[in-house]
């Protein structure tokens, strides 16, 4: 009689042993095509939202040149970007006209009043990179009316309060333009372009600038180039288009004329300066 109680119970306890090695093979598979879910999802995501480096792959035979942590270059180069496929807007909300051009959109507002220009758009991502390292004394822009420096530090004593660097920052946009910063800016020899380097034109009566965003190299030392602007009236900072030659994506390359043509702007190779 006992024997056969025994027998029973072992018999019982496989059954179970069994039930349970089955009920976890299968949430355990299930785990797993969920987790490969989530990943797939997250991946998906991120490939959306990314960065200028993560987003633009550069041409086959290029390598991204070598910036270091902490500098400029290093900042823009890995500046977020909206989602995919976002559309440019202008300060007041209504979308920009021609949505052919832009190439991504940085992650970055454009204000509510009509100030963030073109200079000015390349004078606030100056700025928002010195910021965020806490370099305020380096914080300045020249004025067209005096031609002299105007700094953050000079502005106000809560320099360090970003809502105040803000207001500061309409300030610069209301007195600085492309002439002002054409001024202030170094030029630069075009066989040096670096990433953070501007593409400026004063104009008559307006001119225009674009910020260089990354530099790619090939084996013959020869660059290509992602380039990003506002533009009239003020708009999201958005990295263009080739146009010129759609086969490279958003990249340009030194032209064989001295003419660098953008979808909204023709600069020159000798309209190159630097910070």
């Amino acid at each position: 009689m006992a024997s056969s109680i025994i027998t029973l119970l072992k018999y019982k306890m496989a059954f179970l042993l069994s039930i349970t090695s089955f009920l976890c093979s299968v949430f355990a598979s299930s785990f797993a095509f969920n987790s490969a879910s989530v990943v797939e999802r997250l991946s998906a995501v991120m490939s959306k939202s990314a960065t200028v480096e993560t987003r633009f792959q550069v041409p086959v035979g290029y390598h991204r040149v070598a910036v270091e942590s902490h500098s400029f270059a290093f900042y823009l180069r890995n500046f977020n970007l909206k989602k995919e496929g976002e559309n440019v807007y202008l300060f007041n909300g209504q979308l920009k006209n021609n949505q052919s051009k832009p190439a991504a959109v940085l992650n970055i507002d454009c204000g509510k009043q009509d100030l963030q220009q073109c200079a000015d758009a390349v004078m606030r991502l100056r700025a928002e990179y010195l910021f965020s390292q806490k370099r305020y004394d380096e914080i300045g822009f020249e004025f067209l009316s005096d031609k002299k420096i105007h700094t953050l530090k000079g502005f106000t004593s809560q320099y360090n309060e970003y809502t105040i660097f803000c207001t500061y920052m309409n300030h610069v946009f209301n007195h600085a333009n492309t002439r002002s910063l054409h001024h202030q800016l170094k030029s630069k020899n075009i066989a040096k372009i670096a990433v953070g380097d501007v593409f400026i034109q004063t104009g008559n009566p307006y001119g225009h600038a674009v910020i260089v965003m990354d530099v790619a190299i090939n084996n013959s030392k020869e660059p290509v180039f992602l380039l990003a602007q506002s533009y009239m009236p003020a708009q999201d900072i958005h990295i263009l288009k080739n146009t010129t030659i759609p086969s490279l994506g958003a990249w340009f390359t030194l032209p064989q004329s001295e003419i660098i043509s953008t979808p909204d702007w023709n600069f020159t190779i000798n309209d190159l300066k630097a910070w």
